[in-house]
């Protein structure tokens, strides 16, 4: 008996059943648009409000650094969102520190757009480089577990440098280029394990080879710390934020140039957004960037539609990306075709504190019944 989903795509964005916990309302929206929906009334501000509360938000951080050489850190990445920060922190008048992680995938366009925005601007930049045989035999070590997760020892490393450096120069306050109006639409089993220290220490430890000496992160309980001491402003929520105005501006003001697609300034995401993740695990996240482009106005369904219709990037440059990814990991091709061959897996398959606390709640959930049973036989008899 076949236990495969019907394919259901939502009526209001391009979201469909690839994501296998998608929910669908009687009117066939999906669950990311309604907590879309949410998530706007909640925490975006816009117009003469998102103004207000910029300038209490601006105030307090200035208060709060009195004395100090940065008013905040700010991560950079060469792309939009991360540049658009720069660019209004800038304006507000806040001294801003800008930190890069180098994991050694950055593409030329990328580190050239950090550089000439960044002087333009007038802001000093932090550029930590991660070591390369380290990172190398963690992202190896990922593509070996076959989880669709290949990109969290990036993201990992990123949040956990900004944490450490705030902790390190003495600085509150951290501004990202996060949004809700771009940004919301995300599932879940499409990459998990962002804050898992203890999935990324098992997988390396079960498929790297190379210690983790300087690879920066932090356990579930730093995380806390940091969150305590520290706080994180997504600051676009509170103007009046659409991406392509936002390119006009960069490279208008800033000289700052186009990559091609979300998150592509980096080689490596770009290959395994879009080449592993399409061909292994059927994954396109260009749906779900589509899809709160939909929601905010920026784009209609019918023209993300027709964008899907396209390969996530040009074929000819998967190929060569294919090509130097190989190369720059120091594997042949029939490597690389037997990870790609190996069974799919998912972050439940490996010690993490995901793991742990579904298991937790399975405890507590069968304890409940457990319970829930003996009152009620109580009851009837």
């Amino acid at each position: 008996m076949s236990t495969r989903r019907e394919y259901m795509i939502c009526t209001r964005c391009v979201m469909d059943t690839s994501d296998p916990t998608i929910e669908f309302d009687e009117n066939g929206v999906c669950n990311h648009c309604r907590a879309y929906d949410e998530m706007v009334k909640r925490e975006v501000f816009t117009g003469e409000e998102g103004k207000r509360r910029l300038e209490q938000i601006v105030a307090k951080i200035k208060k709060d650094s009195t004395g100090k050489q940065y008013d905040c850190i700010i991560g950079v990445s060469g792309g939009v969102d991360s540049t658009f920060v720069a660019y209004k922190v800038k304006q507000l008048g806040l001294r801003s520190l800008a930190v890069h992680l180098d994991n050694g995938w950055d593409s030329e366009l990328a580190v050239n757009n950090i550089h000439k925005t960044l002087k333009i601007l007038g802001i000093d930049l932090d550029t930590h480089v991660m070591d390369w045989e380290e990172f190398k035999g963690l992202q190896l070590a990922f593509l070996k577990a076959s989880t669709p997760d290949s990109e969290i020892p990036s993201d990992h490393a990123i949040v956990s440098l900004l944490y450490q450096m705030a902790e390190r120069i003495g600085v509150k306050y951290v501004i990202i280029g996060r949004n809700v109006r771009t940004e919301t639409h995300v599932a879940p089993a499409w990459s998990m394990g962002h804050f898992d220290w203890k999935y990324i220490e098992s997988v390396h430890r079960q498929f790297g080879n190379v210690p983790l000496k300087t690879f920066p992160y932090r356990t579930r309980r730093q995380d806390l710390r940091y969150r305590e001491k520290q706080e994180w402003v997504n600051i676009l929520d509170y103007v009046d934020y659409v991406k392509k105005d936002a390119i006009k501006i960069l490279e208008s003001e800033l000289g700052w140039q186009y990559y091609g697609g979300k998150h592509f300034e980096s080689i490596y995401t770009r290959f395994f957004q879009g080449y592993i993740l399409p061909k292994k695990f059927g994954y396109d996240k260009r749906r779900g960037h589509y899809s709160s482009l939909i929601c905010s106005g920026e784009m209609t369904r019918e023209q993300a539609l027709e964008a899907l219709k396209e390969p996530p990037y040009p074929l000819e440059m998967q190929e060569a990306d294919k090509e130097y990814v190989i190369k720059k990991f120091g594997i042949t091709e029939e490597e690389f075709g037997r990870i790609m061959a190996l069974p799919k897996k998912t972050i439940y398959d490996y010690p993490s504190y995901a793991r742990d606390d579904r298991r937790l709640m399975n405890r507590l959930l069968r304890r409940a019944y457990r319970t829930y049973r003996g009152v009620r036989r109580k009851l009837v008899t």
